[in-house]
């Protein structure tokens, strides 16, 4: 069994900075790509940023040059260094990954989510 936790999350004011991890733990054969969504209240679930298993970066527009994705593969874990907070970053943030258990099983599995709030 595969579990994902997401750690990291709170309150800050605009302008401030977060950093939000997830561990992925239990028979984990490999991990391919890494990504961070968010769902903010009354909107749809929206990719952020991802890393895939060889380390090429991507970014939603609406974050780019402010956050930065990681991951270290030693560590099964992914990071959000989230920095220039904006009040419209308030949202659940989820990590997922797609990750095999075997050379034959390999599916998606999510994290729980961690709440970021940014007052302004």
């Amino acid at each position: 069994q595969v579990q994902l936790v997401e750690s990291g999350g709170g309150l800050v004011q605009a302008g401030g900075s977060l950093r939000l991890s997830c561990a992925a733990s239990g028979s984990i054969f490999s991990i391919n790509a890494m990504d961070w969504y968010r769902q903010a209240p009354g909107k749809e679930r929206e990719l952020v940023a991802g890393v895939t298993s060889g380390g090429r970066r991507s970014y939603a527009d609406s974050v780019k040059g402010r956050f930065t994705i990681s991951r270290d593969n030693a560590k099964n874990t992914v990071y959000l260094q989230m920095n220039n907070l904006k009040p419209e970053d308030t949202a659940v943030y989820y990590c997922n990954a797609e990750i095999a258990t075997s050379l034959l099983n390999l599916r998606v599995y999510w994290g729980q989510g961690t709440q970021v709030t940014v007052s302004s």
